[in-house]
């Protein structure tokens, strides 16, 4: 434990040297980091109801059913992730404000649809495949990316805007969920980067899928369920030419489950998947532990902060 401050956060985490560096460089002067793992499991929950804020990456998992009631003498719970749809909102008192680690992993997740894009625009899996089959078939042409039109739903941290329409970034049009169809018939490539929110939950379906260009690119680095699964998978077959690059699944371990689909999307050609691990480079994590932390330090000094969660958006 930092001796730096009179407030007490609880990290209910484990944390290496240069992660517990990374949060106490946040938290500054204005709070003590105290971590559950060093505490004895039966005083974790006093420990808690001690507390002005708990940091937490998954806190149904990390607290359990005794360490949710605890929070009621708490103030803030800040995730460590960017998405919020996994926390048990029926556990968590109503007088706990929750915020979210917006941009924290914003980065290498902008690397990462950039390096999906160039890959299936390329048609680099399917090239790939006939290599392997023996095949070397240089026609038909790949596609140019110069006056490709690109649709970012959910313009936030990766993708720089909001949900109002608004924004003064250099683009050609910025809107709401309302302008979705508009910008599925026009966009060569689609990002989906939004929050899974009641609004977005199967969001895009067999209808919307059909608004989109045939040769068009989706890519899905939020999470799954914003996409249905059935309609995506019977799109990708009807529809060869139609690509899909997914990083976000609908059944990953975070949740407490092992990996799987209902439908064979990784036999199909035009699939280019990977493990959810669009933001894990080299340092993000003690990246945004920092910032985790200056947004608890920030809320305890009275300012405004990032990522603040919005029940009705959820429960």
């Amino acid at each position: 434990m930092s001796g730096r401050g009179g407030l007490l956060v609880v990290v209910t985490f484990e944390g290496e040297a240069d992660l517990r560096a990374s949060i106490e460089a946040g938290l500054g002067p204005t709070a003590t980091a105290r971590y559950l793992s060093d505490v004895a499991v039966p005083d974790r929950a006093a420990e808690i109801r001690s507390a002005v804020a708990v940091l937490a990456w998954n806190p149904q998992r990390e607290l359990g059913s005794d360490g949710l009631a605890a929070l009621r003498d708490v103030r803030l719970l800040q995730l460590m992730s960017a998405g919020a749809n996994h926390l048990p909102f029926g556990e968590i008192p109503d007088t706990v404000t929750i915020t979210s680690n917006v941009g924290a992993f914003a980065e290498p997740m902008a690397e990462h649809v950039l390096a999906m894009a160039l890959a299936l625009v390329k048609r680099l899996p399917q090239k790939h495949a006939e290599l392997a089959a023996g095949g070397f078939h240089q026609r038909p042409p790949t596609r140019r990316v110069e006056g490709l039109v690109c649709g970012i739903l959910g313009f936030g941290a990766i993708g720089k805007a909001n949900t109002t329409g608004a924004t003064d970034e250099e683009v050609q049009f910025a809107g709401t969920l309302a302008d979705l169809d508009a910008v599925l018939a026009a966009s060569d490539f689609v990002v989906v980067a939004l929050p899974l929110t009641r609004a977005t939950d199967g969001l895009i379906g067999a209808r919307e899928l059909a608004l989109m260009k045939p040769d068009a690119i989706l890519i899905n680095v939020a999470r799954a369920a914003i996409v249905q699964e059935r309609a995506l998978y019977d799109h990708l077959v009807a529809n060869p030419e139609f690509t899909v690059g997914i990083d976000a699944w609908w059944v990953e371990p975070f949740s407490g489950e092992e990996f799987r689909t209902d439908f064979p999307f990784l036999e199909l050609p035009n699939v280019l998947g990977s493990p959810h691990n669009s933001a894990i480079v080299p340092g993000i994590i003690e990246h945004a532990a920092g910032m985790a932390a200056e947004n608890v330090a920030a809320f305890l000094r009275g300012e405004s902060v990032r990522g603040l969660v919005r029940r009705e958006d959820y429960a």
